[in-house]
């Protein structure tokens, strides 16, 4: 890009060509404004950090997580028992069998804790990413035609979508989760319902959480949606589009949905908390991941029973979890900034 200049002289006319600096594209503008945000940042080494994890989680768990030492049961490391001093070692007439083969300790059932944790951190990003993913992928269905083709479709859909927003959320999921655990608890072999069962144990139980969730996130995406359509079908270029016979199709992926991406990322990266305390609560009450399979929840249930006695148990699997529940709301957060037309531009 160059800006010229022209100036008046005795002698004609001086045309001078000047650099200039060459525009940005909005994703490279709305990245350079997240890279300044240091929330942000941090939130995403932390996401980063607990997806390498996950990824070698084999390789960094110093004990399978199934693993049972009967005889280690609710062993602590020392550092554990300085830093919480209700807990006293047997050899000061306490209760607490000291084990620095455990860094964080052992539960109940001589299992340990930190294998846990980093096995657990798989559960957790699989709802954080595959909850978003289902919103989305309904969400704009739903909401894309809710907007664009409005009249009859959109009052359908949209009494649809207040239909699913009579039953409280979690509620709901709790009642999909129990039916899911009865309706598949032994089916006939051969049936759909047996290989719906097996795919599901052979992910740890975390199919039916999947569709739990699935099935009650898309609403609130749906109407993000419709309301970002209904705002933009009426711009000059769509117009223009429709006037020279672009198929509806082409101009809901062409030149809408790119249009509106900014704020539906944003608000599926708020929203991913959500997701990963749902799974949470499941495991918690026990309609999460089916037993061993290690999940943040279920730690924390298994610990609290004896959170007087042993709190390494609880407090140190709660922390894995605020800690990457946080580290998505700071992303989500510095996204809403970096992608608001507004600041576009600014530093």
């Amino acid at each position: 890009m160059a800006v010229v200049e022209q100036k008046q002289s005795t002698a004609g006319t001086v045309v001078k060509v000047k650099d200039a600096r060459r525009g940005e594209s909005m994703w490279a503008d709305a990245w350079k404004r997240l890279s300044r945000n240091r929330a942000a940042l941090i939130g995403m080494i932390i996401i980063i950090v607990n997806i390498v994890v996950a990824i070698f989680a084999p390789q960094l768990a110093p004990r399978d997580y199934q693993t049972q030492v009967l005889a280690d049961h609710d062993a602590a490391p020392r550092w554990v028992l300085s830093l919480f001093p209700s807990m006293k070692a047997r050899d000061e007439g306490g209760y607490v069998t000291v084990s620095d083969d455990y860094p964080l300790g052992a539960d109940a059932l001589g299992r340990d804790i930190l294998s846990r944790i980093i096995y657990g951190t798989r559960i957790s990003l699989a709802v954080a990413f595959i909850g978003p993913a289902v919103s989305m992928l309904v969400g704009l269905i739903v909401g894309m035609l809710a907007g664009y083709l409005g009249g009859r479709v959109d009052n359908i859909l949209m009494r649809v979508v207040d239909l699913m927003y009579a039953f409280p959320t979690l509620l709901l999921i709790i009642l999909l989760m129990t039916f899911f655990r009865t309706g598949f608890a032994a089916p006939q072999p051969g049936t759909f319902a047996f290989a719906v069962s097996q795919l599901d144990r052979s992910m740890g139980g975390m199919l039916f959480i999947f569709i739990g969730i699935g099935l009650t996130s898309w609403m609130q995406m749906a109407r993000l949606v419709r309301g970002q359509v209904l705002s933009t079908r009426e711009k000059e270029y769509i117009e223009a589009a429709r006037a020279i016979g672009t198929p509806h199709g082409q101009i809901m992926l062409r030149h809408i949905l790119p249009n509106i991406l900014g704020p539906l990322i944003v608000a599926e990266t708020l929203t991913i908390p959500t997701y990963i305390s749902y799974e949470a609560f499941l495991s918690f009450i026990g309609l999460g991941v089916n037993p061993p399979t290690p999940s943040w929840g279920s730690m924390i249930s298994e610990g609290s029973r004896a959170i007087s006695s042993y709190p390494n148990q609880a407090l140190f699997p709660a922390i894995a979890l605020a800690l990457i529940m946080f580290s998505f709301n700071f992303l989500g957060d510095g996204l809403r900034d970096a992608l608001d037309p507004h600041m576009r531009g600014r530093d």
